[in-house]
């Protein structure tokens, strides 16, 4: 089933709420393995755990005056535990927290990337089997070069989705990290074992060296591989742009009843989704370059890079699983012409084919340069309504060194279709790309 894009569920990951989730299931993580090493009353662990909560509002209402987001969430919930609530953010500093709390959203919505990736390989594959013969040109700077398959053309897209996706998970475990070393991560107030076990709880690794902050170097490649992933969206969007081109017709997206292509043209089917994709990939690179930005900061830290961050991550994720689940849903349903796809192909008059005349006359004995001169005059010599094929068969010295049924070949794309059909079944049986 295609899954259906809403906000819900990415969303969700990137709310408010789901932010003090995060830093309360930090806090409290912290309590039970404060409490197991005999640093707080295991009671105050066991309260702090039960009793832990918080209202947005009243956050919003503390920080008006302490124009501090954590102490103000510390605050609420100590509120809620009672005296206990002293032993909350014992040994922490902010950036403890926050650092902490971002990589457990990070695992979060790394998950739901993952699950759109795994969406759009699916139907890529579907219809890399049904156009594996599908015969159509292969272009370079935009003019026909040689015949390929729709299949073959989609293959690309597929390996390089499975590189960026490797990308992604790498740069996602980079980015799982517990930084619980306090003020100038020296770990003054807590001991490396703390970090560790908390680390434990929460499915992260600890940071090997940080300043007192996680280095932004590793946020950097997560937002880097995400950017990635969109570069390879934009480059399939522009490919289906290009074939749906009037010109081209080869390809359409998928269009709804009751949909409507243009307020003033009613005629107008148009690739409104490779186009916002495409959109989407040009904000993904300005995210890139802001994390990329973030990495050097002053000292042991500074906060220019929370109000960037504040806006990158969220949209992001966002973002790149919109773009997933929009393409996955025009990969789906989009309208295939073969028969146009021929059409275009013999618009050349069989020049797709010239490369393998000039193989042909290369294996007689004939230099590869004269060889090219041929062909080349062959080809450059065509009128409109001319195939080349039919050229060659009156060229006498092409037919002193090549036969009729040898061009017939050729010309009938048989040799492109067994080369290309195996290059696919190689390419669906991998599990992985390298």
């Amino acid at each position: 089933m295609i899954k259906r894009y809403t906000r819900e569920e990415m969303g969700a990951v990137w709310s408010e709420q789901n932010k003090f989730e995060s830093m309360k299931s930090v806090e409290v993580s912290v309590a039970k393995v404060q409490a197991s090493l005999g640093i707080i009353p295991k009671t105050a662990a066991k309260n702090i755990e039960k009793k832990s909560k918080f209202k947005i509002s009243e956050i919003e209402k503390i920080e008006k005056v302490t124009k501090h987001d954590v102490i103000a969430f510390v605050t609420n919930m100590a509120k809620y535990v009672g005296k206990d609530g002293r032993y909350i953010h014992f040994g922490l500093t902010s950036s403890d927290v926050i650092d902490t709390a971002l990589s457990v959203r990070i695992a979060q919505a790394g998950k739901i990337i993952n699950k759109s990736i795994s969406g759009l390989e699916k139907a890529l594959k579907a219809q890399i089997k049904k156009h594996k013969k599908t015969l159509c040109a292969g272009r370079t700077h935009g003019m026909h070069a040689e015949p390929t398959t729709f299949g073959f053309k989609l293959c690309g897209f597929l390996v390089e989705l499975k590189r960026n996706e490797q990308r992604f998970k790498q740069a996602l475990d980079e980015a799982l990290i517990v930084k619980l070393s306090g003020a100038v991560g020296t770990y003054s107030a807590l001991s490396p074992q703390v970090e560790k076990k908390v680390g434990q709880l929460l499915k992260l690794r600890p940071e090997a060296i940080a300043t007192q902050v996680v280095p932004r170097d590793r946020h950097a490649n997560l937002l880097n591989a995400l950017a990635l992933i969109t570069c390879g969206l934009e480059r399939l969007s522009v490919e289906l742009r290009h074939l749906q081109r009037t010109e081209v017709y080869e390809v359409v997206e998928g269009f709804s009843k009751g949909q409507k292509g243009s307020s003033a043209m009613p005629h107008k089917k148009n690739p409104i989704s490779a186009e916002n994709i495409t959109g989407v990939a040009r904000l993904l690179r300005s995210y890139a370059g802001a994390s990329l930005e973030n990495v050097a900061l002053w000292h042991e830290r500074d906060i220019s890079h929370s109000s960037v961050e504040r806006v990158i991550f969220p949209d992001a994720f966002i973002l790149v699983d919109y773009a997933l689940a929009r393409m996955t849903r025009v990969i789906a349903n989009l309208q295939v012409n073969k028969e146009q796809m021929i059409k275009n192909m013999n618009i050349s008059g069989g020049q797709l084919f010239s490369s393998h005349v000039l193989l042909a006359l290369v294996k007689t004995g004939m230099s590869r340069e004269d060889a090219y001169k041929l062909v080349q005059k062959n080809s450059h010599s065509l009128k409109v309504g001319e195939n080349l094929k039919d050229k060659l068969l009156k060229d006498k010295e092409v037919k002193a060194r090549v036969s009729a049924k040898e061009l017939e070949n050729i010309f009938s794309g048989k040799t492109h279709l067994v080369a290309i059909e195996k290059v696919i079944a190689k390419t669906l049986g991998a599990k992985s790309a390298k």
